[in-house]
């Protein structure tokens, strides 16, 4: 692997941009492929399959999530230090991720044995869906350590201007997940079919071989940074410093994630086809606005190295140049979901019932793509500026003040039915991007220390 030693702090930005992000919007787009592909031969299985795996793969994303969220301030100040040409403390600040990243995915280890049966019970779904949906979970979060490893691992390298190495690890070990994920899902070969639990399986598997070839490129420096864990010890300020910027982010994901339950549950009332039709509109709408987290991320890492390099114009250009470059992108993707709304659907199920419903719902969900990529951008430049707050509080008052209060009412106060928890979503965007909008003109994030 080549060592990324590039200066983004300089030349073209609009380089620098697509330079970072293609690899971003590959690593991203085979994690939500395989996503995308594991729910369309659960799929075969049924609705209720669909279901619990799609129910199920909230409540894991929920802790995921959270992991996620607490790793943006490892972003942040890893890229600072990189922008300040301060390596020595960019390392040091890694191996501090790493400790972070440990605790947390013991105690999602633990949350997910105890927890997940009680969670499942709370949407009062058919049996057979709990049943399978709490097998997801247990076995997913029974991973949990390996995730926030691995994904501490791509973020330090990430931050540090190397999106290269996390695509190719990603690349192969999610190409072996689809190799053998319809095996064992379907049960081909000598497999069994082993069906949502399976699902989850070769999830472990895959994060935990990429979380070993992630930390094994960094300690043996063949990334930008080199994690040096012979003089290692726990510093708790660079820590606390960490878990500050991030700790607002990974709120925003938790609540997220619990904004997506609350709607799985307004969901239940119309049926397993609802509920079937929302979650995979969850995973639909991951695959779609994938280009939006890779160039979102990609200007992030410019923001906090830029920043560090104390170059706050170059900063600024880099996000509305990449809110331009998205805007494009989603246009075309607006208008593709329009005219093929049935054919993406009818790639994870048949179902004539689930096809009406999820169809409707892709559509419906269009008519705020683009506004949702402006947010996304917005959102993870604020993140690589380590103002991780704002963007917390935005995202709460975007879901529990507007997406959930008209989600349930205007399915009980309109006639648009089942179809008013969508609109609910899409009128919830337009509140946050007006929002993001204005809080990023005021520029306080421009002068946030880390």
């Amino acid at each position: 692997m080549t060592m990324i030693t590039k200066d983004w702090t300089q030349g073209s930005i609009l380089k620098n941009l697509f330079g970072l992000s293609w690899p971003m919007a590959l690593t991203e787009g085979f994690g939500s492929l395989v996503m995308t592909v594991d729910l369309i031969w659960v799929g075969r299985l049924g609705s209720a399959a669909i279901a619990s795996a799609g129910v199920g793969g909230m409540v894991s994303m929920l802790v995921m999530g959270a992991n996620v969220g607490l790793m943006m301030g490892v972003r942040a100040i890893v890229a600072r230090f990189v922008g300040a040409r301060d390596i020595s403390s960019a390392n040091h600040a890694a191996t501090q991720a790493l400790v972070i990243a440990v605790v947390f995915g013991l105690v999602a280890v633990l949350a997910g044995i105890t927890l997940s049966e009680s969670v499942m019970n709370l949407f009062g779904l058919e049996p057979q869906v709990v049943s399978e949906g709490v097998t997801y979970v247990r076995i997913t979060l029974a991973g949990a350590l390996a995730f926030s490893l691995r994904i501490a691992a791509d973020n330090i390298m990430q931050a540090s201007g190397d999106t290269l190495t996390p695509m190719k690890i990603t690349i192969l070990t999610r190409s072996i997940h689809l190799l053998l994920a319809p095996a064992i899902i379907l049960g081909w070969w000598v497999f069994p079919q082993m069906g949502v639990t399976g699902a989850a399986l070769i999830n472990v598997f895959t994060h935990t071989f990429a979380m070993a070839i992630g930390l094994w490129v960094l300690i043996t420096g063949r990334s930008r940074l080199r994690l040096n864990l012979k003089n290692f010890r726990i510093d708790m300020n660079i820590i606390w410093r960490m878990v500050k910027i991030g700790m607002p982010a990974s709120i925003m994901n938790i609540q997220r994630s619990l904004g997506y339950l609350v709607l799985a549950w307004l969901m239940v009332p119309f049926g397993t086809f609802a509920v079937a039709g929302h979650s995979l509109m969850q995973r639909i709408d991951i695959l779609i606005i994938l280009p939006t987290w890779a160039i979102g991320s990609s200007a992030g890492v410019l923001v906090g190295q830029n920043l560090g390099a104390q170059q706050v114009q170059r900063a600024v250009r880099s996000v509305w140049l990449a809110s331009a470059a998205i805007s494009v992108v989603m246009i075309a993707v607006t208008a593709a979901i329009l005219l093929w709304a049935e054919g993406i659907v009818g790639l994870f199920s048949n179902e004539p019932g689930l096809m009406v419903i999820a169809s409707t719902f892709l559509r419906i969900a269009a008519a705020g793509y683009l506004l949702m990529a402006l947010t996304v951008v917005l959102q993870q430049a604020l993140s690589g500026a380590g103002d991780t707050m704002p963007a917390m509080l935005i995202s709460l008052m975007m879901i529990w003040v507007v997406q959930l209060p008209l989600a349930y009412f205007l399915p009980r106060l309109t006639e648009f039915g089942v179809y008013g928890v969508r609109w609910a979503l899409v009128i919830g965007v337009f509140a946050g991007a007006v929002a993001y909008i204005v809080y990023f003109h005021i520029g306080r994030w421009k002068r946030k220390t880390v």
